[in-house]
């Protein structure tokens, strides 16, 4: 929802805002003008009675005078032909220095920006557009929250397509400029249109004057104690009428002087209101605070930037997910179908079961996870929530809100729910979060469509099959034939390898690639490969549907791209890789994996891996430019044969990338594992853990079960376990 209220604004009144936020910054420049061309102020303590009988002297007609919250003093006075004049007047002399004249580029400026030259609805058109601006700021203010990982990581670094990081990093900068205009805008239009408190009407006129003239003004006590900076507006009485009064205007309050003795007749002071509304000009205005102004002024420009990027966002994400033909509203449907996806591989199975089921004359609707709403759901009979998992049991992109929605919301009469998991069956946590998803519906008390399904690395096959079974509870032939997409492919060149393993008949190499070229537009728009070490590249072999995934040991930073890679018997893709030779080229894409990555802090890091998971360890170490400790636990076969990345370990240890590194081979004489070493070193590793380190584990699946049982000694006594560790986001796996 707030995703959408975000989106929506943005995308259908997008001129609008640009235009308001151009002639707003263009705005911001005229205050600063008038400050820098105000006379400096040679004396010090200068009153306004001294400047006013200065300006007299001069211009015995004068008949008002006027101070800017910028120090500006303006006088008004009549010519001998009876004609007004004005001018910018130097304090220090009480004489013409510059026109008082509204610059032509500033009127038609504020023309634009207050009403679009359209009088009354323009000044409407023009508070709708301040409202939505509030509306983007604040939402875009909780996106930017909830993507960084909470408000105390507001400005941690990003990743990501360069639209997407471009458009956040503007967000950060610019959102609370953008909140104070805005808000202040709405301020001013419900001011102009009578919505606030109207302003105080001031003293009441006086009954009686002392008949008199000419008392001199700078021996008026209430202009002689009154610095200029405070005051607003003098206006003189009519030449003649002996009777009339000076009104004076201060940023305190409004009364009048008696032009025979100065003698303060009436006073008025400012209202809260007054006051207020002041404050709120200044802001919006920078008028008299020049330098907020620019600021303001340099935060808006942000907003056209925002605007494409946000725009370029929303097309991407458009093209990504597959389109959906058809896709009914939810209020009008029999079959909900709710998808958790991370890359998006999950809606392409979904939009099959979508267009399967509409042969049948079954109106379906399909969404996110994260946009289950039961109460638009009036006509359903059943959900159908088609969930991948992502890491080690934990929701995927679209699905990260829904357990607490389903928490919030009760079971709904005559609707039964079905859920398929997605995953991969080599992983310890198949299908994690999906079965976990299974097991809170069920003790809510929602009623069952079907049975607990799993498809395995994505299978056409193992889908077919469950939807025969979805077929068969909805009283439906349904045949289920998919074909998975392939997300856009990028060549990659290798240019060089190293070859470990032969010695112990384990073929293996560290594989470098050239980072492809990549023009400003594919990076705008998320087209240029932009990723850290610990993503992954996938790869889809010759003869077959299914990616396959390597954990990178580079980033984009490097200039390059760096993989491990063992030769399985049998394994289309790493024996293809292993036979790669520089010069050869193969097509990949890249997948995000930000749950396996250092945090963002400067405790320990204790890696652990065996064999080629000590790629993405080894990437991380590279980029340790700020030397933090990190401790590498590494398992091999054998130290002749295939201990990766030797050379480069020694070089980190004597940069101070690398704090320390314990080994263990499994075939030599003193047979050990990782775990092992782990054991070994448990009780620096406990001390480490207790000062807060991070423990990141990357290789087999075995190797990672054996770790875990190590550490789960090792926390025992600290009254901790790789459980909690986990939750603490101190416990992370790269698993395979």
């Amino acid at each position: 929802m707030l995703r959408l209220a975000h989106r929506w604004p943005g995308l259908l009144a997008a001129i609008l805002v640009i235009f308001m936020s151009l002639s707003g910054a263009a705005l911001s420049v005229f205050p600063a003008l008038e400050s820098l061309s105000t006379p400096a102020q040679t004396e010090t303590n200068l009153d306004a009675g001294t400047v006013a009988a200065r300006i007299q002297s001069v211009y015995p007609s004068v008949t008002e005078i006027r101070v800017s919250p910028a120090g500006r003093v303006t006088a008004y006075w009549s010519d001998a032909d009876n004609q007004s004049q004005s001018a910018t007047i130097d304090p220090a002399t009480g004489k013409a220095v510059a026109t008082a004249e509204t610059p032509a580029a500033e009127r038609w400026l504020k023309n634009l920006h207050r009403s679009l030259f359209m009088g009354e609805n323009g000044r409407i058109i023009a508070a709708v557009g301040a409202m939505t601006m509030l509306v983007l700021s604040v939402s875009g203010l909780f996106l930017v929250a909830r993507r960084t990982g909470g408000w105390r990581r507001f400005f941690s670094p990003l990743r990501g397509a360069s639209s997407a990081r471009v458009h956040v990093e503007l967000a950060r900068i610019s959102v609370a400029g953008l909140l104070l205009s805005s808000l202040t805008a709405l301020w001013m239009s419900a001011s102009t249109f009578g919505l606030l408190p109207e302003s105080a009407d001031g003293p009441a006129l006086p009954a009686a004057t002392s008949g008199r003239t000419a008392y001199a003004l700078d021996r008026m006590p209430a202009l002689n104690t009154l610095p200029i900076d405070a005051l607003r507006d003098l206006t003189f009485p009519a030449q003649g009428d002996t009777n009339d009064v000076y009104t004076l205007k201060t940023t305190t309050g409004t009364g009048y002087l008696d032009q025979g003795n100065g003698k303060m007749l009436g006073w008025s002071g400012a209202s809260v209101w007054d006051r207020l509304g002041d404050t709120v000009m200044m802001l919006h205005t920078g008028r008299g605070a020049a330098l907020l102004g620019l600021a303001l002024g340099l935060m808006s420009l942000a907003v056209p930037a925002m605007a494409l990027t946000g725009a370029v966002q929303w097309w991407t994400a458009r093209q990504a997910r597959p389109r959906i033909r058809g896709n009914a509203s939810a209020g009008r449907v029999g079959t909900i179908i709710l998808v958790g996806s991370e890359g998006g591989a999950t809606f392409g199975f979904a939009a099959t079961l979508h267009a399967a089921l509409a042969k049948t004359g079954e109106q379906v609707h399909v969404a996110p996870m994260s946009a289950f709403e039961p109460k638009r759901y009036g006509m359903a009979k059943r959900i159908i929530i088609m969930a991948a998992t992502y890491g080690d049991g934990d929701a995927p992109a679209s699905a990260r809100n829904f357990l607490k929605l389903l928490s919030a919301a009760s079971p709904m009469r005559n609707v039964a729910v079905g859920v398929l998991g997605f995953g991969d069956r080599s992983f310890p946590h198949f299908c994690g979060f999906a079965r976990q998803v299974d097991a809170e519906l069920e003790t809510a008390g929602w009623a069952k469509l079907l049975p607990f399904d799993t498809v395995d690395r994505q299978s056409p096959q193992d889908f077919a099959r469950w939807g025969r079974a979805l077929g068969e509870a909805m009283g439906l032939p349904l045949d289920l034939h998919h074909a998975p997409v392939v997300p856009q492919l990028t060549g990659l060149t290798l240019i060089s390898r190293r070859d470990y393993g032969a010695a112990v008949q384990a073929p293996a190499a560290i594989l470098r690639f050239a980072l492809p070229r990549t023009s400003f537009w594919e990076k705008l728009f998320g087209k240029a490969p932009r990723f850290s070490a610990g993503d992954l590249i996938g790869i889809v072999p010759h003869g077959s549907n299914t990616p396959r995934f390597y954990s990178l040991a580079s980033s984009s930073r490097d200039g390059f791209v760096e993989i491990c890679v063992r030769k399985h018997p049998g394994g289309l893709c790493s024996s293809r890789l292993v036979d790669l030779m520089p010069g050869d080229k193969v097509h990949v894409f890249f997948r995000a994996n930000p749950d396996f990555r250092p945090a963002k802090n400067r405790k320990p890091v204790v890696l652990i891996g065996a064999g080629t998971g000590i790629g993405p360890l080894a990437g991380f170490i590279r980029d340790n430019v700020g030397k933090r400790p990190m401790h590498l636990f590494f398992g091999a076969r054998h130290p002749s044969s295939d201990v990766f990345y030797a050379p480069e370990i020694d070089r980190w240890l004597g940069e101070g990338k690398l704090t320390s590194i314990e080994t263990a081979f499994s075939r030599t004489a003193a047979r050990s594992y990782v775990q092992d070493a782990v054991r070994r070193d448990g009780q620096r590793l406990a001390g480490l853990i207790a000062a807060g380190a991070q423990i990141m584990v990357c290789g087999g699946a075995d190797m990672a079960a054996g770790v875990k049982t190590a550490l789960g000694d090792i926390l025992a006594p600290l009254n901790l376990t790789t459980a909690k560790l986990k939750a603490e986001g101190r416990y992370v796996e790269d698993v395979y």
